[in-house]
C-alpha cells in the first residue's frame, strides 16, 4: 500500500494531446490506481505538454519544487519513455528526491540514471558506427567493429552523482522554502512566528518532516540572506 505524500507528474507529447487529454487519461488512471488504499496524499497533479524537440521541462521543475516543499515523492505512470529521456534524468538526479514508477516500482534514482546513461551511450556508438559503415562502404569492404560500451564504467558514474544528489538536497530544498518565506512576508507575515504558522498552515514540513519553529525559520533566512 501506498504510504505519505506523493506529486503525480504526466507527460504528453503535443499540444493536441495535451488539450484532448490523449494519454492523459490512462496516465492518471494509472497512477490513481496504484495510490488506492493506504495512508497517502496527493498533493498535486503536474502536465507536462511538450514536443519531442524540446529539452527544457519547466512542469517537470515545477513538481520537483513541490517534491522538495512538501517532502513528497514523485509518482510517474510510465518509466519506459521518460528513463530514456535525458532532461528528465538530469533535474531528477539534480533534484535529489525520490520517486515512484508505477510500472517499475522496484526502480529508483541510480537505476534509472543508469538506464539513461547507457541509452545515450548507445546513441552515441549507433552514430559512429553508422559513420564508420559509410567510411567502410566508401572503402570498399573495410570491416565495420567498435566498442558497444563499458557498462561497470556507466555504474560507476551513476554512483557517484547519485552520491553528489545527495549533497545538493538540502541546498535545493531550502531555496524552496525561501521562496515560499518572501511571499509570506510579502502578504503580511511579520515575525519569525508569523512566518512559521504560514508553512505550517501550507502543509510544507521541515526536512526532517516536522513542524516550523521561528529557529527554523530564522536558520532558512540567514542561510538566504
Amino acid at each position: 500500500m501506498a504510504q505519505g505524500k506523493f506529486v503525480a507528474y504526466y507527460r504528453v507529447s503535443t499540444d493536441k494531446q495535451g488539450k484532448s487529454g490523449l494519454g492523459l487519461e490512462a496516465q492518471q488512471e494509472a497512477v490513481r490506481s496504484y495510490l488506492n488504499g493506504g495512508d497517502w496524499s496527493l498533493v498535486a497533479e503536474v502536465v507536462e505538454v511538450e514536443s519531442g524537440k524540446r529539452n527544457d521541462r519547466p512542469k517537470l521543475k515545477e513538481a520537483l519544487r513541490l517534491c522538495r516543499l512538501h517532502g513528497a515523492t514523485l509518482i510517474i505512470a510510465k518509466l519506459d519513455r521518460l528513463a530514456r529521456n535525458v532532461a528528465f534524468i538530469s533535474n531528477l538526479m539534480e533534484a535529489g528526491i525520490e520517486f515512484t514508477a508505477v510500472d517499475f516500482p522496484q526502480a529508483n534514482r541510480l537505476t534509472v540514471h543508469i538506464l539513461a546513461a547507457v541509452a545515450e551511450h548507445e546513441a552515441v556508438m549507433i552514430s559512429a558506427r553508422t559513420k564508420a559503415a559509410l567510411a567502410a562502404a566508401r572503402a570498399r569492404g573495410k570491416k565495420l567493429g567498435g566498442d558497444r560500451g563499458n557498462l561497470p564504467s556507466v555504474a560507476k558514474e551513476g554512483s557517484a552523482l547519485g552520491v553528489q544528489a545527495i549533497k545538493v538536497k538540502a541546498d535545493n530544498r531550502a531555496a524552496d522554502v525561501a521562496e515560499v518565506i518572501a511571499d509570506l512576508k510579502a502578504s503580511g507575515a511579520a515575525s519569525l512566528r508569523q512566518i512559521a504558522a504560514g508553512l505550517n498552515d501550507r502543509g510544507i514540513p521541515t526536512a526532517r518532516g516536522g513542524k516550523w519553529s521561528a529557529v527554523q525559520v530564522q536558520r532558512v533566512m540567514e542561510r538566504f540572506g
